[in-house]
């Protein structure tokens, strides 16, 4: 891994980020816009970790949330340039020792199924799928389905 630096993405970033997403991550979450990234920057300004590269440019993503009682990894990502060079270890290490300082004791990370590449990047990082849980999901503000 060449001079890449990780760090807590700032306000200034949101734009860049979307757009980098745009290019390394699978699948589009219903946050990713400039509200969305913007609060959650605010919210937690350490919670969205960046890896950037020699040229200042942003090479790999993490968000590592943690809301008292869970800590959640979303939006692992490295640009396609950049995979197998350990920056996504980078950042699940950074990621892991937030969580460890605020008092986590166990990390988990939303993958898409179809996601393969994903699967075994965390399967590598020492994450295991847990087949007895499924993840239910309702988008706020909106009526319940059938409602």
């Amino acid at each position: 891994m060449d001079e890449v630096r990780i760090r807590a993405a700032g306000l200034g970033e949101v734009a860049a980020l979307l757009d980098f997403w745009g290019r390394a991550a699978e699948g589009v979450s219903i946050s990713d816009d400039v509200d969305g990234v913007t609060r959650l920057i605010v919210r937690d300004p350490d919670a969205l970790l960046v890896a950037e590269g020699g040229d200042g440019a942003i090479v790999g993503t993490v968000i590592a949330g943690y809301d008292g009682w869970r800590c959640h990894l979303y939006r692992l990502a490295v640009d396609p340039d950049h995979r197998r060079q350990g920056i996504a270890a980078a950042l699940l290490d950074a990621a892991h020792e937030r969580f460890v300082a605020l008092g986590g004791r166990r990390a988990d990370a939303m993958v898409l199924d179809r996601n393969e590449l994903a699967q075994h990047a965390w399967a590598g990082a020492g994450y295991d799928a847990q087949e007895q849980w499924s993840r239910w999901v309702r988008p706020l503000g909106e009526p319940p389905a059938g409602a």
